[in-house]
């Protein structure tokens, strides 16, 4: 008795232990309590915001006044298919998947290597050397790779050091890709997209094949399945999962980003900055607001593919 007595503790009085008596016996006000504030502020903040710039993507620029015409109607949308405003969709969606698969070649034996092999204070090193660029700010390093890639940078010295001058020439002197130099070409918006966004690779592609048994390999290497084979049939079909949650953020960012492409690269538009001059000086919100919506229908779709395939049990 005296030990059951010892464990009780004593009743809490006054405001704070009626307080904590309403609550013991309501636990659901306690959860409603608690999960109010963020719910306020995601549902007001957030898709109250989201909902306001949907319902101006609905209205039209008077060709006249240039006043905002706040009457429900789809010409805005149907600007989008305009040759000019199709080319900066077009080119932004293929950029975001260029990034994205190749953050997955890069990333894949990175973690493949960290999954496998790494330990101890070697793992310890491997999630230090991934994660340490994610802790220097954002636009000092696009900034240093704007001087890596400029035509007097380290880059453009090294080819020239290695008799590789011609090549980087050659590559520059193609359409589409290429540019007085890497700092204001295609090619060099593309390096530092993968730059920047390769650790939201690497992780969830090691996570996953951290999940994938030695078992398995050894025993497809055992009924004698050559490496290409025993990538393509047991390790790629369980590390999908992983790469497709680490493609979300990388085709995500790339879609929606704005600096990168501001700072690093030419005169072409991306979605970011043709969403910045639109509403800012150009003042067609509308546009600006038709052109944010594209994102968010494409992530949209690209979600539901991306959980029917089970890349968010990999996050």
């Amino acid at each position: 008795m005296s030990v059951a007595s010892d464990v009780i503790l004593p009743a809490r009085g006054g405001a704070l232990g009626a307080l904590s008596d309403v609550f013991w016996r309501r636990p659901k006000l306690l959860l409603f309590l608690m999960l109010t504030p963020p719910v306020l502020w995601l549902g007001i903040i957030y898709l109250g915001s989201l909902f306001a710039l949907l319902l101006q993507s609905f209205f039209s620029i008077d060709e006249f006044s240039g006043l905002i015409n706040r009457e429900f109607t789809l010409k805005t949308y149907g600007e989008l298919l305009q040759p000019a405003n199709l080319d900066i969709i077009v080119r932004t969606v293929t950029m975001a998947a260029l990034v994205t698969i190749a953050s997955a070649i890069v990333a894949f034996p990175i973690g493949y290597f960290a999954a496998r092999y790494a330990r101890g204070k070697w793992k310890a090193l491997f999630y230090l050397a991934v994660m340490l660029p994610l802790w220097s700010s954002y636009l000092v390093k696009v900034y240093a790779w704007k001087l890596i890639l400029a035509k007097e940078g380290i880059l453009t010295w090294a080819f020239g050091k290695v008799g590789l001058g011609w090549l980087l020439e050659a590559w520059l002197s193609l359409p589409i890709v290429g540019g007085s130099s890497l700092s204001v070409s295609a090619t060099g918006t593309f390096i530092v997209f993968v730059y920047v966004w390769l650790p939201f690779m690497i992780l969830p592609i090691q996570a996953a094949l951290e999940r994938v048994p030695g078992s398995l390999v050894e025993a497809s290497s055992d009924l004698g399945a050559s490496p290409g084979q025993t990538f393509r049939n047991v390790l790629f079909p369980l590390a999908l999962p992983g790469i497709v949650a680490g493609s979300i953020f990388t085709f995500s960012l790339t879609l929606g980003d704005y600096i990168i492409p501001q700072i690093v690269g030419t005169s072409r538009l991306f979605i970011g900055q043709a969403v910045y001059a639109h509403q800012g000086t150009a003042g067609n919100i509308p546009l600006a607001a038709a052109f944010t919506v594209v994102p968010i229908v494409i992530m949209s779709l690209y979600l539901l593919l991306a959980k029917r395939m089970g890349a968010f049990d990999a996050l």
